[in-house]
């Protein structure tokens, strides 16, 4: 069974209240617009604190920039400066340097030149010095040449002389001792070396003359007779010898010598008599003196 359509239902609204909501809605108009005009004079402001600021930062920049170039240019004219002082003084080192190095130079070639004049004048000096000992040495062994002829003549006349004494036995010992009769023969005798010999003058005195390690006083000359008399004192004892002829040996024992001295009187003349003193090499002493 069909139903008869239904009829749609309406819902009727209330009355309406009194709108409240359009002065809130335009109030919240009138205070965002006002806060926009706010924003944007404050927005304005900041760009005009922005700009401002910027242009001082900007002013101070350009002040820094411009004073950093004032310096800098400053400081590079200082700089040209030391490296225009710091090139004039290397020039004048540089000049001073190579008037020292010519100084130097100059005197270098002084002293090589004094040098080589000394090397020179001490060369010829030496050479003169070698000729001079080869001279001398060329003298030398002519003199020596000379020398040895003349020893070599010498010694055949000391040969020859030695070969003339005249040879006299001793009153002691009975030996034939060679007896010199002037002075030529006994520098013969000297040159023997067999003993010692010493040369005395004696003058007739009251006191005695020391000849050697004796005392001989002269007690009487006879010129014509070539005789004489001594007194001879030795190791405290006295003994005389009269009437003895020139040349002859006198021998007498001393308490120092195994072997007797040997008076010789070569000269008589008045009241004086003259010849030599012969003593034995060795002077060790006698046994039991």
């Amino acid at each position: 069974m069909s139903s008869a359509p239904q009829q749609p239902t309406y819902i009727i609204p209330p009355p309406s209240s009194p709108n409240w909501k359009t002065p809130l809605l335009i109030a919240a108009l009138v205070l965002l617009a006002a806060a926009n005009v706010f924003l944007f004079v404050q927005l304005d402001r900041v760009k005009t604190d922005s700009r401002n600021e910027a242009a001082k930062l900007s002013a101070e920049f350009n002040g820094a920039m411009e004073k950093m170039r004032i310096d800098s240019n400053e400081e590079v004219q200082r700089s040209r400066r030391s490296v225009d002082q710091l090139q004039a003084r290397l020039a004048q080192q540089r000049r001073a340097a190579e008037v020292a190095v010519g100084q130097a130079k100059v005197e270098a070639e002084q002293k090589v030149q004094s040098l080589q004049q000394k090397v020179a004048q001490e060369q010829a000096a030496q050479q003169a010095a070698i000729s001079q000992v080869k001279q001398t040495a060329d003298t030398a062994t002519t003199q020596i040449s000379n020398v040895s002829t003349d020893l070599g003549n010498t010694k055949t006349q000391l040969e020859q002389t030695v070969a003339n004494l005249k040879r006299a036995t001793g009153e002691l010992d009975n030996h034939a001792s060679l007896i010199a009769t002037n002075g030529k023969e006994l520098q013969a005798l000297r040159e023997l070396g067999e003993r010692n010999y010493s040369e005395f003058t004696i003058v007739k005195s009251k006191k005695p003359t020391r000849v050697g390690d004796v005392m001989v006083e002269l007690k009487k000359v006879d010129v014509k007779k070539n005789q004489f008399t001594i007194a001879i004192t030795v190791d405290d004892k006295t003994v005389e010898r009269k009437d003895r002829t020139i040349n002859e040996p006198i021998q007498f024992l001393t308490s120092k010598a195994h072997q007797p001295d040997e008076l010789v009187i070569n000269k008589v003349s008045k009241n004086t008599i003259v010849g030599y003193l012969a003593t034995p090499k060795v002077q060790n002493g006698r046994a039991g003196t």
